[in-house]
């Protein structure tokens, strides 16, 4: 079994270190030359340009994209596209959005090639611990791939065919829309134990939470790395929050399906009040509260 992983960054290069540990063949391409160089020098093969990648890879190809969604997607499809052959495929495993997917499939297969659209999440710790890998595709081109998937996967499970193209960069977006959800929740309740009146040691009860209780989970475990490693005030973190872009288009969405998505709508709008220094929506509020009922303002 062979493939191409192209793009080494934080997931696709640990991706393909685990698939080399489990003795599948991968042939690695960055569009920087040293992160290729570097993995070459671990043992993998590695091209320095998509020719060479093509060119070192046996028919039918399979060349996996581990790129930024939208125009480097794009761009790298095509690059890889002009010059496989019918019967090839191409997976893209970023965060892409779905329909985009569905797109990329429909001028994919009028060329003869196949498209594999494949959601992944594990984060840096996946080459040790798994990664979680939600694929869409016609049947006739998930089924040889099969290996591949699940060499990722955990041993106990954690790949799953969702559903034709799409349907993985779809239950993918999800995935990322319910995270913001936990997160918020473990970030608001922290923030009320971090206030209260008892001087509590906030990892030791990250720590107690994860034996038994029915929040424990991996993100919980994760907070507790993150309060041994930058102390219980966090100081040095400052409170701004990106987020992927599928956390909005999974509130979206549920906008155009009608569903209340409340928890993550939210969670998505406080990340973007997390990137204002100064609200003026608060001081619109604020000035409000003065002129109607004489409430006292803070002034800079």
């Amino acid at each position: 079994m062979e493939l191409a992983i192209a793009g080494l960054g934080r997931m696709g290069g640990n991706m393909a270190r685990r698939l080399h540990r489990a003795g599948i063949r991968v042939v690695a391409y960055n569009r920087s030359r040293d992160r290729t160089e570097e993995i070459i020098g671990e043992g993998l093969e590695g091209g320095f340009s998509p020719a060479d990648v093509v060119g070192m890879l046996t028919p039918p190809r399979v060349v996996w994209l581990m790129v930024p969604a939208g125009d480097a997607t794009e761009h790298t499809m095509e690059e890889f596209a002009a010059l496989l052959s019918p019967g090839d495929t191409i997976v893209d495993g970023g965060n892409a959005n779905f329909k985009d997917s569905k797109r990329r499939h429909a001028l994919l297969k009028e060329r003869g090639l196949n498209f594999i659209d494949a959601g992944v999440s594990g984060g840096i710790w996946g080459m040790v611990n798994g990664y979680g890998v939600m694929v869409g595709g016609e049947p006739d081109a998930v089924k040889p791939l099969e290996p591949i998937f699940r060499a990722l996967a955990p041993d106990d499970g954690g790949y799953v065919h969702c559903g034709p193209p799409g349907s993985g960069h779809y239950v993918k977006m999800i995935h990322n829309g319910i995270e913001y959800g936990l997160m918020q929740a473990y970030a608001e309740g922290f923030e009320i134990l971090h206030r209260s009146e008892y001087p509590l040691d906030l990892a030791a009860v990250a720590d107690a939470w994860m034996h038994g209780t029915v929040i424990r989970s991996w993100l919980l475990e994760l907070l507790g790395r993150a309060f041994a490693q930058h102390g219980e005030g966090l100081g040095d973190i400052r409170g701004y929050v990106e987020d992927s872009g599928e956390g909005r288009w999974t509130v979206q969405e549920a906008i155009d399906l009608d569903v209340p998505a409340q928890v993550i709508t939210t969670s998505l709008l406080t990340r973007f009040r997390s990137r204002q220094d100064e609200s003026y929506g608060a001081r619109v509020l604020a000035a409000l509260r003065q002129q109607f009922g004489g409430h006292s303002v803070k002034t800079e």
